[in-house]
């Protein structure tokens, strides 16, 4: 009967843990929404609140490092338990990472200060921010449905992002060439796509860490990368 007990108190902080990086993904999936239409529409007060929301991520973060560490001490699972628990804390990581992503680029808006040039300036790190939250959307939902073949199809989907993101880029080289007066902008929205970019590699993170819990074993085949070479160089120095 104690073993019963015991087994059922252990499913039960599974399925707390699995809650907690949903609740989280939710969150961060709606930072990343909210940062990208507060640069289209020049929203400094939304900017402000993505800022201040960030807490809220971070928060779950520590709450389910703190059960996963728990959980462990007192069930000491084994095999694909333990998986698991090791998986919500990888999970959390990419997440977030990717909060505080969404984070950087509401930073900019209000750096911006309201001074936007023309919307189509913005058009393609809208276009990549639909694509990552479509990754985004698919990955948790593989996490949530334990489901291999959607993980891996995430996973195979990265390298679209960063042709995507290398295509912002040069576009963007354009307008600067095109008017002087959008060199400013124009940087700032490189650091934007690059963040956005960014976000797509954890949720390639998240593709991995789901096939790792089912499959009991990391992916083998070499992560496709489209060349995001030139853009790395410009803004790897906003971290």
């Amino acid at each position: 009967m104690n073993d019963q007990h015991t087994a059922k108190a252990f499913d039960s902080d599974l399925q707390d843990l699995s809650r907690m990086v949903a609740e989280m993904g939710g969150l961060a999936e709606k930072q990343v929404a909210d940062s990208v239409s507060a640069l289209a529409r020049r929203d400094t007060v939304l900017a402000g609140r993505i800022t201040a929301a960030d807490a809220q991520i971070d928060a779950l973060q520590s709450e389910i490092e703190e059960k996963s560490v728990l959980t462990i001490t007192r069930r000491q699972p084994m095999a694909i338990d333990l998986r698991e628990i090791v998986g919500a804390l990888r999970l959390a990581n990419d997440l977030e990472r990717i909060g505080d992503l969404a984070k950087n680029i509401a930073k900019r808006v209000i750096a911006l200060n309201a001074e936007f040039p023309p919307p189509k300036l913005i058009r393609g790190v809208e276009h990549m921010t639909d694509l990552v939250l479509g990754q985004m959307k698919a990955v948790l939902d593989a996490y949530a449905r334990r489901d291999d073949s959607k993980a891996m199809a995430v996973w195979r989907g990265d390298e679209e992002i960063d042709a995507m993101c290398t295509s912002v880029f040069r576009e963007l080289l354009t307008y600067m060439m095109e008017d002087p007066r959008n060199i400013s902008f124009c940087i700032h929205l490189l650091f934007c796509a690059k963040n956005v970019e960014r976000m797509g590699d954890h949720a390639t993170n998240i593709a991995e860490t789901v096939h790792y819990i089912i499959e009991g074993r990391p992916i083998t085949e070499k992560r496709p990368k489209g060349d995001t070479t030139t853009i790395a160089a410009l803004v790897a120095g906003d971290r």
